[in-house]
């Protein structure tokens, strides 16, 4: 599996966690996120995640900013993204089985780094349920 990882400043300390638990695990990461701490614009960090999985070149994104709203905003600008703004694993969990959450934003100020990986892990081991979800998820993007 191919996870693509974006972050801005906020975000820094956080992917570097969550690619080092993805590396350990054996999943293949595709890192476009800054290593600094230095103030920079989260866009140009987040198009190449949601290009990816957009193009299908990754299975799945997350995007890490200190709200978290900046970067799911400019992932789900995308076509067939579904960026979902979670901050804790119950949220990720319905993120994943109702709406088909292709893209995982986490909010660095507002979740613990162990948070963050456990939101990662029910993120990537949670399937979409399908059923009376898909028609709604077919609902969402405008074509």
């Amino acid at each position: 599996m191919t996870i693509a990882i974006g972050n801005d400043h906020a975000g820094t300390q956080y992917k570097q966690a969550i690619v080092s638990f993805l590396k350990e695990n054996n999943y293949e990461v595709k890192d476009y996120g800054t290593e600094s701490l230095d103030s920079v614009d989260y866009p140009d960090f987040v198009h190449p995640v949601a290009t990816d999985v957009s193009k299908k070149q990754a299975d799945f994104g997350i995007v890490i900013c200190g709200s978290g709203n900046g970067v799911a905003m400019t992932a789900n600008k995308h076509q067939d993204v579904r960026c979902a703004l979670c901050w804790n694993k119950e949220i990720v969990q319905l993120a994943r089985e109702h709406n088909n959450a292709n893209i995982l934003s986490i909010p660095a100020r507002y979740t613990a780094e162990a948070q963050a990986i456990e939101m990662v892990k029910v993120f990537i081991n949670t399937a979409f349920e399908g059923g009376r979800h898909q028609r709604r998820v077919d609902k969402i993007a405008c074509k």
